[in-house]
């Protein structure tokens, strides 16, 4: 057969690979530089398979450089990742032994934990080079959980719809991790229109006001804004829809602030002012003001102070209080740790779509450990984010496992170039 030696060559070569994704990868790369030798080869008078035959030997011995392929293209594993993760979700741990049915919180955070974990690992594993190819698949998905949510809602926690499948309750954040897929897809085209870009980012905009969701809206509009400053558009395309998406957040909020029910309003007015404020909207800030300042160092083992949502959106006010500052401190370093640890490997990344996955889950993870950091210390309003692996619940932690595991995916392939 024509290719009998060239196949032969090749099986040799990736038999001494382990990986499945490597012995793909490093096929297709043979084989193309086997094809560039053999025209060079051909151009000085060989015949073809005089110059398949040269080409051959010129690349050696096919195990030796096997047994090379094997060490350069073996899928790596982030290690500093998994360590930061196994750290944040042992952590998480600390706040409920403070809580006074902790037993029954430490049994589901547990079982929660484990969950995030599988899901995180088992999402390396997956090659996010498939991915790029179903933007408009990930993108369809994310409106439709959207859809789902606001017209089939079967349970309502604290105002906000939600689905409820087993176990799970399903929210209007979850949609995201969808989301941060198409737009890595979209933005890693050079010739999109602007006017489509605008109207696949508004969609999902009215979406979640709709729900009402305004915290979704911020993370969202961070998101997007973040990777368009990586993408591959040009940038007077980006100033452009900077420009019109601003100018449009900025008239819609003005017409949405008369659209507000008044306990929005009070809760805005309730962060710039909250003394005027106390015994309503503003008590929440005061609270959590009393309890930060009366916390120290080494923290408070007798407890016995009230504190809002103790294991949810205010388990950096518990972990403070129980556990002392030089804990929280130590808190707020591990978990900045994943975002420095993800912006250092984005450097190292050469595949653009795997960049802009990694800038977007940046993005996503930052704005939730930012904003919940800021709003328990009085420096922004309160809003419903949690802190990541910290806060107790199924979804907050499933939302940042998916984004470890596409971190987990990028780094694992970060050497391939070739697309599956």
């Amino acid at each position: 057969m024509k290719d009998s030696k060239k196949q032969h060559f090749l099986k040799e070569v990736t038999h001494q690979i382990k990986s499945k994704e490597a012995k793909n990868y490093v096929a297709k790369e043979l084989t193309y530089h086997l094809k560039e030798t053999e025209k060079t080869w051909m151009e000085k008078g060989c015949s073809e398979t005089e110059a398949e035959e040269k080409a051959i030997e010129q690349m050696g011995n096919p195990t030796k450089l096997g047994i090379s392929m094997n060490q350069l293209y073996r899928p790596k594993v982030d290690w500093w990742i998994i360590i930061l993760l196994g750290l944040s979700l042992l952590m998480g741990f600390l706040p409920l032994l403070s809580l006074e049915y902790k037993d029954y919180f430490i049994g589901h955070k547990a079982i929660i934990v484990v969950i995030g974990a599988l899901v995180a690992v088992g999402i390396m594993f997956v090659d996010y080079r498939k991915w790029e190819k179903r933007g408009w698949f990930f993108y369809a998905v994310g409106v439709m959980i959207l859809l789902a949510i606001r017209y089939l809602p079967n349970r309502i926690i604290n105002g906000v719809p939600h689905i409820e499948v087993g176990p799970l309750a399903i929210e209007n954040l979850m949609s995201i991790p969808f989301f941060l897929l198409a737009w890595a897809s979209f933005f890693n085209h050079h010739q999109v229109k602007v006017w489509k870009l605008i109207g696949l980012f508004i969609v999902p905009i009215f979406m979640f006001l709709a729900l009402p969701s305004m915290t979704s809206v911020y993370i969202y509009t961070l998101m997007i804004f973040v990777m368009l400053c990586w993408s591959k558009l040009n940038r007077k395309t980006i100033m452009t829809i900077f420009t019109i998406a601003i100018s449009s957040i900025i008239i819609l909020g003005t017409i949405l602030w008369n659209y507000l029910h008044e306990y929005q309003k009070v809760r805005l007015l309730a962060f710039f002012n909250p003394e005027d404020y106390s015994t309503g909207a503003g008590y929440i800030n005061l609270k959590l003001d009393e309890i930060l300042t009366n916390s120290n160092w080494f923290g408070n083992s007798a407890g016995g102070e009230f504190i809002p949502e103790a294991h949810t959106s205010f388990v950096f006010v518990t972990s403070i209080y129980y556990y002392g500052w030089l804990l929280g401190i130590v808190l707020v370093l591990i978990l900045s740790m994943f975002a420095v640890r993800i912006i250092f490997v984005s450097f190292s990344i050469k595949d653009s779509y795997g960049k802009l996955l990694l800038i977007g889950t940046v993005a996503l993870y930052l704005a939730q450990l930012a904003t919940n950091i800021a709003m328990t210390l009085g420096l922004f309003p309160l809003v419903g984010i949690s802190l990541p692996f910290m806060s107790y619940g199924l979804m907050p932690t499933l939302l940042n496992a998916i984004l470890i595991g596409v971190v987990l995916s990028v780094y694992r392939r970060k050497d391939f170039l070739v697309v599956a």
